[in-house]
């Protein structure tokens, strides 16, 4: 069964072990579902001060709800909207200190005061894009930019 691991080194040393991590859990799984619902909760338990974690899918030209750690969210999210819909068109990293200064922010969760975003890809094409809440203005750093980054890129080799 799968273990925690204790997490020591520099942050991006902890968020590549997060993502060997990442790669060992979901090796041999094929359902989206299963990957997904597994890396929200991962990256979840890793991450401090963090209010949401999870997946919008890009389906049916829109960003649908998918698998996530926190409490209810936007179901839907037109593309180019808010910070997920502008990762998810600009097909780049969103990181926003204060996103209550972000022209269209999409309020799902009062409570979030930051948000990192990170579209992910597969066989080329937008597949929909990782989001991550926080209620701590300017929560994430260049490194969290870095190392959420590249977990992003490790889920990809499983979708």
């Amino acid at each position: 069964m799968f273990e925690t691991t204790d997490y020591k080194g520099s942050l991006l040393e902890r968020y590549h072990l997060l993502a060997k991590q990442l790669d060992a859990l979901l090796d041999g799984e094929s359902d989206t579902t299963a990957n997904l619902s597994n890396a929200s909760a991962l990256l979840h338990q890793f991450l401090e001060n963090v209010n949401w974690t999870g997946f919008y899918v890009w389906k049916e030209e829109q960003l649908i709800l998918g698998p996530f750690q926190g409490l209810p969210a936007c179901v839907r999210i037109s593309y180019g909207k808010g910070v997920c819909g502008t990762a998810a068109k600009e097909e780049k990293t969103m990181r926003v200190a204060d996103v209550h200064a972000f022209p269209g922010h999409i309020a799902c969760d009062a409570a979030s005061n930051s948000e990192i975003v990170v579209p992910l890809f597969k066989n080329g094409s937008l597949f929909g894009v990782l989001d991550i809440d926080s209620p701590d203005k300017d929560r994430f750093t260049s490194e969290d930019e870095e190392g959420i980054g590249h977990f992003a890129r490790t889920l990809e080799k499983h979708l």
